[in-house]
């Protein structure tokens, strides 16, 4: 097992007999000067770490220091720690080659794509234009020629950013849990309440950057087609984060077909010399001096951002500059790491994350991107999600740019045409004929209700001068830019719905079916979002899973004392999952859903509860306390909710308290049957004694001596007390006849001796 940091100052103090043989396969001993600080195996795990306070921790059963003895943080934090001072110079620099040279060319295999994408920039129209002089650029040779784009394409940006917003990120959080086992219990119940709760807030509140990141992001995905998103723990903010990464910040050659497959991904970022300067501090930038950053070269992208924006490319002093920083996500047979395979080495390139200095083509880390327990085929760790409009034939996928791109140029052309008809045709241009006298100018500004002095020489003016024949906008054209407009919107999603038009009693399916089929495109575009949503969530647990106490550490007000027990059992009985409802893309449809079922209320109101169906429509219209505005339902004629339920408790109990008096009123009557039952026997026994000590009496004093006579009137006086005792028994019996199936057996036998004698004919 591995034996703690300093208590090894010297192994052979310690064994002082034990050699490389003894020690058992997979324990490495060396006493040697100069040796490397640390020692694997052919697994590539560690055997062996030389501190700097001279103690060694040494693996005596050839299992890799960490597995035992070390927290999973700690094990976390070596195992991806920054190997680049382990990797000789010369091979550094040959990785930097390779890697600049191969993202050159993922640059070159994109070209055309960023031009498209610059254009289109343009074709959003965010830039003011004014029609400018002669020989101004943009198509504009003539002097007050129109320059107007048609907004069409940043409509359907527009619209696509603010309806995704409303659905992606909702006001109280965009997480919510989901457990899908059956027989939760109570506590499971509180931890998955609690941590959806303070994730929400810990993406809202904590995370501050999440909303207006994603939001910013959601404008770039509708524009473009793609959009990204980096899940990654920040060292400097000490805490795990999602952050948008621009397309054309995301060098991915166009070949691959998605983040998974593709060779390497590239981030470019650009940092602040204060950043790197933090990063170096902390140890995951290697610290060494930099140069001052050259002139970054910008591509067409960014210079089309920038000119947008009206920033300029003027000279910027060197020391504001900002480093260009490229983060490769890679596959690498780095020397000295060398992948192993049963021992052997196999040539297999595994993942890494190096980062390189553009300016001066320095590796600052290099850093695997792999999980140990991965095994012998170690696969890349996913740290980007992709979002996608429409999916593209090549790794860019297709978005509103595409759709819309042509038809905004022709209908910007078509606008631009008319306008400058109409310009033309309130100022006409005229021609002059060269015999009239000379003219100071040949510009003529007729003011209102004014005029203007014409040398004509003597012709008439209407022979020295001539309008040109410019013709009115044509309603052709005009019909020709409407068609378009309405064609580009419904491709691109944009069409207005006139729910509101028509039959007001409109079948259910038939307005559903004009929702579906006016928002088929957006639904899949949602359903695509809501997808890569869920994998960014999965991104960040497992994020959290590695820095547990970062979910914590910044919530004031939690919702439960948070620990790392807790956290990690409240992760693994729980999914995070997006709150957005992947069959609902809009607002629109969920009021439309409660329309339809407001119909089916109406068709069948006996199989409906109105109140809660409008309950339930103000929740959807956006009333967060919709019983405000319902009157009291003792004014609708229906009691109210918490007097059904008092009537409802109080006839359970009513009917507890039967029950129970009836098992009550059932013992008495057992008791009773009881004691009735005992009072009949005690009277029959006595009977019985009576009648036999008569008898002995009688026998007694029949030997004695007594005359028949004697015992004949001896015997008619027993005779007459058991008679009175009999109707005694009689009365009680009719007092209680249901004792008398009981009691009629027991007296049977003293009646049928009574019965015999002729005295008693009667009784």
């Amino acid at each position: 097992m591995p034996m703690t940091p300093g208590l090894v100052p010297n192994l052979r103090q310690v064994f002082p007999s034990l050699d490389a043989e003894e020690a058992g396969p997979g324990v490495v001993v060396e006493i040697d000067e100069g040796q490397p600080k640390e020692e694997r195996n052919d697994s590539g795990e560690l055997l062996r770490i030389e501190h700097e306070d001279g103690s060694i921790s040494i693996s005596l059963d050839g299992k890799g220091i960490g597995e035992e003895g070390q927290s999973e943080a700690e094990y976390a934090k070596e195992w991806f720690r920054n190997l680049v001072d382990d990797i000789d110079q010369g091979e550094l620099s040959r990785i930097s080659e390779e890697l600049m040279r191969g993202i050159g060319d993922d640059l070159q295999s994109r070209k055309d794509w960023i031009e498209d994408r610059a254009q289109g920039i343009k074709l959003l129209g965010l830039k003011i234009e004014i029609p400018g002089l002669q020989g101004a650029s943009d198509g504009a040779p003539v002097e007050g020629m129109s320059k107007v784009r048609h907004p069409l394409l940043l409509e359907a940006v527009l619209r696509f950013q603010a309806n995704a917003r409303s659905e992606l990120l909702p006001t109280d959080g965009p997480v919510k849990i989901r457990n899908d086992a059956t027989g939760s219990t109570p506590q499971q119940d509180r931890l998955a309440e609690a941590l959806e709760k303070d994730l929400n807030h810990y993406l809202t509140s904590v995370a501050s950057e999440y909303y207006p990141d994603t939001d910013r992001m959601l404008l770039m995905l509708g524009f473009g087609g793609s959009a990204f998103k980096k899940v990654y723990f920040c060292p400097i903010r000490n805490r795990p984060v999602s952050e948008s990464v621009d397309a054309d910040d995301l060098i991915v050659n166009n070949m691959a077909t998605d983040l998974r497959n593709a060779k390497r991904i590239t981030h470019r970022v650009f940092m602040r010399p204060s950043v790197v300067k933090r990063l170096q501090i902390l140890g995951v930038y290697k610290d060494i001096d930099l140069s001052t950053p050259l002139e970054p070269q910008l591509d067409s992208v960014q210079r089309e951002k920038n000119s947008q924006q009206g920033i300029s490319e003027g000279t910027m002093n060197p020391d504001d500059r900002d480093r260009e920083i490229y983060e490769c996500y890679c596959e690498l047979d780095i020397q000295g790491f060398e992948h192993r395979y049963k021992g052997k080495h196999s040539g297999l390139e595994i993942p890494y994350r190096v980062t390189i200095d553009v300016s001066t083509k320095q590796i600052l880390s290099v850093v695997r991107n792999y999980d140990e327990e991965d095994g012998d085929l170690p696969e890349a760790r996913q740290v980007f999600v992709k979002y996608q409009f429409v999916p593209g034939m090549g790794f860019y996928d297709i978005g509103l740019l595409h759709i819309l791109g042509n038809t905004t140029n022709a209908m910007t052309a078509a606008w631009r045409e008319l306008l400058d008809a109409g310009m033309y045709a309130n100022f006409p241009g005229f021609l002059m004929a060269d015999t009239g006298a000379r003219q100071n100018t040949n510009i003529f500004r007729v003011p209102p209700g004014g005029g203007a002095l014409v040398k004509t020489g003597g012709m008439p003016i209407s022979q020295a001068v001539m309008p040109l024949p410019y013709k009115e906008p044509s309603g052709a054209l005009m019909n020709l830019v409407q068609n378009m407009g309405e064609t580009g919107a419904r491709v691109g999603g944009t069409s207005e719905l006139a729910v509101g038009e028509g039959k007001a009693d409109a079948p259910v399916g038939t307005t559903l079916a004009l929702i579906d089929q006016a928002t088929k495109v957006m639904n899949a575009v949602h359903k695509r979002m809501h997808n890569a949503q869920a994998e960014e969530f999965q991104l960040l647990v497992r994020c959290f899973r590695e820095h547990p106490e970062s979910f914590w550490q910044r919530c004031k007000k939690p919702s439960i004392e948070w620990n790392e027990q807790t956290f990690v059992q409240a992760l693994n009985d729980c999914e995070l999952v997006p709150q957005a409802d992947p069959n609902t893309a809009s607002h629109t449809q969920r009021v439309m859903k409660v329309m339809a079922l407001k119909q089916l209320q109406a068709a069948n109101p006996n199989m409906y509860d109105p109140v809660a169906i409008d309950t339930e429509a103000l929740k959807t219209i956006g009333w967060s306390n919709p019983e405000q505005f319902l009157i009291p339902m003792e004014a609708q004629g229906r009691p109210h909710p918490e007097l059904i339920e008092k009537m409802e408790r109080l006839k359970i109990d009513k009917q507890k308290a039967d029950a129970d008096t009836m098992r009550a009123q059932a013992d008495v009557q057992g008791q009773m049957e009881k004691l009735q039952l005992e009072n009949a026997k005690t009277q029959i026994d006595a009977h019985s004694k009576v009648t036999k000590t008569n008898i002995d009496a009688e026998k007694a004093k029949a030997e004695m001596g007594y005359s028949e006579a004697d015992l004949e009137s001896k015997k008619e006086d027993r005779l007459s007390k058991e008679r009175i005792q009999l109707i005694d028994l009689a009365q009680n019996l009719a007092v209680h006849p249901e004792s008398a199936g009981l009691v009629a057996p027991l007296i049977r036998p003293a009646l049928n001796e009574l019965a015999t004698d002729k005295n008693v004919g009667g009784v």
